[in-house]
């Protein structure tokens, strides 16, 4: 069996596994079960982090604009899908609001309750994305010119501005402005966002192992010498940062639906530092890494160490000890060993399907016959 066909075997089963523990969690478990809001969010979260590893891992270029982009393709999902009924109480200073119709209501005409809603929802999703795109063409005209840390700090500004901007009042008629943004449909099942971010992550991985995710590859490497191999710095460059951009904004509305609100000002740089985090631990340059990570992290930050604030971990009651603040404190002294000891991350640039090509350990006599 080739090398090529065990990998996609590796991954088939892989992809198997996770379903049928999604499905069973959906099975067992209501919607407002933990397990099932963890599973939500770390499913986000990991669609957002490989989308930002293609741009931060795969092509080195260091932005720090995620959170703006998620907030552009969330703001982008509410407003279109907030059904027509209940704008004038969720835009109740801005007289209902300046868009009066929702995607899902207008596909559920003629496609029927259940198909018309879920239409809607992704057709939603994809124009958040598109838009998220669209902004990133804009502004990556200029700010793809910098490099390094002076790119990070201006895609850093970009977010901050595009939050503030959200929340200025004149654009309240569709933002409406610095008041939440509710109402609008979910995907209830964590199947659901399982299935949806597995895709979009897999499309990734297709281009990254084409023509352009080797020239993003080989601009990371060498610039100079990617140039004189003929490709366009620029071209590719920004078309990595689009790219890069659209997945986040699709991640942001995604986010939205599992948060039931929108609000702007939640939209922090703090945010697109979470992201990075979970780049760096699972490994720049690997996406099995970054979903890896994203998992983890949502699952002991949101799950497993919320005892620590809470006055009771693992049976332990001790409220003196364990009250709030300790879990990040806790949470950081984990984030720093893992630095330590897996200075690349966790998958470091390697993929799971790398895993079946270790080599065997060679026997003390083949060793002492070479």
């Amino acid at each position: 069996m080739t090398k090529s066909r065990k990998k996609t075997i590796f991954l088939a089963a892989v992809l198997v596994v996770l379903l049928a523990a999604s499905l069973a969690v959906d099975l067992a478990l209501p919607s407002y079960h933990i397990a099932v809001k963890v599973i939500k969010k770390a499913t986000v979260y990991a669609l957002v982090a490989v989308s930002m590893n293609l741009l931060n891992g795969f092509t080195g270029l260091f932005s720090l604009g995620q959170a703006g982009f998620m907030l552009l393709g969330a703001m982008a999902y509410g407003v279109l899908t907030i059904p027509v009924a209940s704008r004038a109480g969720v835009y109740q200073y801005f007289d209902g609001g300046l868009v009066q119709f929702s995607l899902p209501e207008i596909f559920s005409g003629f496609l029927g309750d259940t198909v018309g809603t879920t239409a809607g929802m992704l057709l939603a999703l994809a124009v958040g994305g598109v838009l998220s795109a669209i902004v990133a063409w804009l502004i990556g005209l200029p700010v793809l010119r910098l490099k390094s840390d002076y790119l990070a700090i201006a895609t850093l500004g970009f977010a901050e501005i595009l939050r503030a901007f959200f929340q200025w009042n004149a654009l309240g008629p569709i933002t409406n402005g610095s008041n939440l943004l509710r109402g609008y449909p979910d995907f209830e099942n964590a199947t659901s966002y399982i299935v949806l971010a597995g895709l979009l992550i897999a499309v990734i991985v297709l281009m990254i192992n084409s023509t352009y995710g080797r020239a993003f590859k080989a601009i990371r490497d060498d610039e100079v010498a990617a140039e004189a191999m003929g490709i366009n710095l620029a071209r590719h460059k920004r078309m990595a940062f689009i790219i890069s951009s659209f997945f986040a904004g699709v991640g942001g509305g995604m986010l939205a639906m599992y948060n039931g609100t929108i609000a702007a000002a939640s939209f922090k740089s703090s945010m697109t530092y979470e992201i990075l985090l979970i780049v760096v631990i699972g490994g720049i340059g690997s996406i099995s890494g970054s979903v890896i990570a994203s998992f983890l992290y949502i699952f002991s930050s949101e799950w497993l160490l919320r005892g620590l604030d809470s006055g009771t971990f693992l049976g332990i009651s001790a409220p003196g000890i364990f009250k709030n603040g300790f879990r990040m404190a806790v949470f950081s002294v984990i984030i720093m060993v893992i630095v330590l000891f897996f200075r690349r991350g966790l998958m470091g640039d390697k993929e799971l399907p790398d895993l079946l090509n270790r080599r065997p350990k060679r026997s003390r006599k083949e060793a002492a016959g070479k």
